[in-house]
């Protein structure tokens, strides 16, 4: 049964007993022979999917990937585990590449990684097919689907590489497409329908939380303070802010890097590989940074901004938690975010058939940030799943209630209205709460009916009725230059009494300090003093070995098999062939060395 013989090449050369969830569907169906498009969750170990029938039935796979740095992961991950592997990229030089092309005219590689733009050109293809690759496995797929987020035209040549190949089995895997990306995908790359595999997209190990800006880096600060000493990614809208953001945590204390497109290639190599070479270390990054990052061990995503949408938030924030232990994300929004987002549509050279679908997106992203309910149920939902509230997000931690607000929202739309469209949250809330600033004086909107109608909540509770108004389409930019509020349609139904709005109730803020206490479980809850500190010792040992070898540390174990080791203590080469994670070749590469350490414990 070819499921047996995975089953134990899984634990022989990878060290795991068995598979995670979903994963025996599509090894049994790729070993089968079958064409398969997978969408399965990051973190879900999608790269065993065609890792592991590559060492099971050998020849060539060709694996294509978006990324250079990627590439460069996975070859030195198979290269730790004893399966042959290389890439062709440009970063290699001549003399590399020359050397990878005799080894697979050879047949000595099971596993080439190369971009789609590297199979395009160069008669690589042609080498390819006269090679004999078994088969053809599309990592990131949605890019293939205009549908996609994240979609590239290189993509859609697949189909022909795919046929010049002489129509090999292809495996297409991707964390996220809706149905619409799925249906593409299977156009674009399949010849006839693929066993298509939907695992959950549920990550229970990650924590969600959502947050509105009120003090950014007040509120970034407080969430670090939690997580000294753990790897993590905060994502800003800007290059700029990237910059900015990692030399203020540098200020801090904190070990920070910026990645973005515009800096020099090396420098961005470099910050790359220091981010997933150490423990510890946070890269603050546009969306540039990201794509198939293999670090296992990220421990939280910030969004210091809000995302573009849905598909994109799912995948940012699953490069946390990769190793099922668990993980934190904190989402910061507002009304320029908002505001942007809508902004980078409308200015788009796009189809209205895909403004309209990037506008559903955004509202969707929207009412995730805005949801008065469980966050893992509406982001499911989203997805087609559904299930109840999880229990453990910040809504269902701190709890949340819609609320008819339509005569609050009436003052607010009123104050637009009698100040002519053009305002901005600040001064609306002046009038709001009676503020008679010299700009209102000024302005005469000390006269106006609606001065002084709010005095019965505090200036956070306007400013975040007026955010919510504006998310919900009541309110609308009303100069992209200058900002400020004018009405929508909807906006102005709502003011003259023609329509009724729910909206999120709305508490003052409490201490930032009590509102950012967590429940969440820290990576070695549960172990007893004596095995946290093993923990330590055995990651120390870890990252002088990673260091001593230049790769990264979650090569040579992740911290899931050294939490097993310093829980299970094991005394023999044959005890610590039991621990997950350990297989053959990294029992003779490091068993020594760790047990030693444990010994000595």
């Amino acid at each position: 049964m070819p499921l047996t013989r995975a089953r134990a090449a899984l634990k022989s050369v990878f060290g795991y007993d068995d598979f995670r969830p979903g994963q025996d569907e599509v090894i049994g169906a790729v070993l089968s022979g079958e064409d398969v498009l997978a969408v399965m969750p990051t973190g879900s170990g999608k790269s065993m999917c065609y890792q592991l029938p590559a060492v099971v039935d050998g020849g060539l796979t060709v694996v294509v990937s978006p990324l250079i740095a990627l590439m460069r992961d996975q070859v030195q991950q198979m290269g730790h585990v004893g399966v042959s592997a290389a890439t062709l990229n440009s970063s290699n030089g001549d003399e590399a590449n020359r050397e990878t092309l005799r080894r697979i005219r050879a047949g000595e590689v099971s596993l080439l990684f190369v971009s789609p733009e590297r199979l395009a050109g160069d008669g690589l293809v042609s080498l390819l097919a006269a090679s004999k690759v078994k088969r053809l496995a599309i990592d990131e797929a949605h890019c293939v689907s205009q549908w996609g987020h994240d979609f590239r035209p290189e993509y859609r040549q697949l189909a022909s590489v795919r046929e010049a190949l002489g129509q090999v089995q292809v495996v297409a895997l991707t964390a996220t497409a809706d149905a619409a990306t799925r249906g593409d995908i299977v156009s674009q790359l399949f010849p006839r329908p693929p066993r298509v595999v939907v695992h959950s997209f549920d990550r229970p190990n990650i924590h969600l939380r959502f947050e509105a800006k009120e003090r950014p880096r007040a509120q970034i600060e407080d969430f670090l303070t939690r997580h000294k000493g753990d790897s993590g990614i905060i994502y800003a809208g800007s290059r700029d802010k990237t910059e900015k953001l990692a030399d203020w945590l540098t200020g801090k204390g904190i070990r920070s890097v910026a990645y973005h497109a515009g800096l020099d290639p090396a420098v961005r190599a470099r910050h790359q590989d220091i981010f997933l070479q150490e423990d510890g270390v946070v890269v603050v990054a546009t969306i540039a940074f990201g794509m198939g990052i293999n670090k296992p061990d990220v421990r939280f995503v910030v969004h210091a901004d809000m995302p573009s949408g849905v598909e994109a938030y799912y995948q940012e924030i699953g490069r946390a938690g990769r190793d099922g232990l668990p993980a934190d994300t904190l989402t910061l929004y507002g009304i320029e975010d908002i505001a942007f987002r809508r902004r980078q549509i409308d200015d788009k050279a796009i189809s209205e058939a895909q403004r309209r679908v990037e506008q559903r997106r955004l509202s969707a992203m929207i009412d995730l940030a805005e949801s008065a309910t469980c966050r893992r149920q509406t982001l499911l939902a989203y997805f087609g799943e559904q299930r109840g509230p999880c229990g453990a997000c910040d809504l269902c931690q701190g709890g949340a209630e819609l609320v008819d607000a339509t005569i609050d929202a009436q003052k607010v739309l009123s104050a637009v209205a009698r100040t002519g469209q053009r305002y901005g949250a600040a001064h609306l809330v002046d009038i709001l709460r009676g503020e008679a600033t010299d700009t209102i004086q000024r302005q005469g909107h000390d006269q106006i009916k609606t001065f002084g109608v709010g005095t019965d909540k505090s200036a956070h509770i306007w400013r975040t009725i007026i955010r919510q108004l504006f998310a919900a389409g009541a309110l609308a930019e009303a100069s992209e230059e200058h900002g400020g509020f004018r009405l929508t349609e909807q906006g102005d139904a709502i003011m003259r009494g023609r329509e009724t709005i729910a909206l999120r109730k709305v508490k003052d803020a409490p201490a930032r300090r009590a509102r950012m206490s967590s429940t969440r479980e820290n990576r070695t809850d549960g172990l007893d003093t004596a095995a946290a500190a093993l923990f330590e010792q055995l990651r120390a040992l870890r990252r002088e070995i990673a260091q001593d070898e230049g790769v990264p540390a979650y090569m040579v174990f992740p911290d899931r098999t050294l939490i097993e080791m310093a829980e299970s203590r094991p005394a023999s080469l044959d005890e610590m062939r039991a621990v997950q994670g350990v297989g053959e070749r990294k029992l003779v590469l490091y068993g020594e060395a760790f047990l030693d350490a444990i010994g000595s414990a």
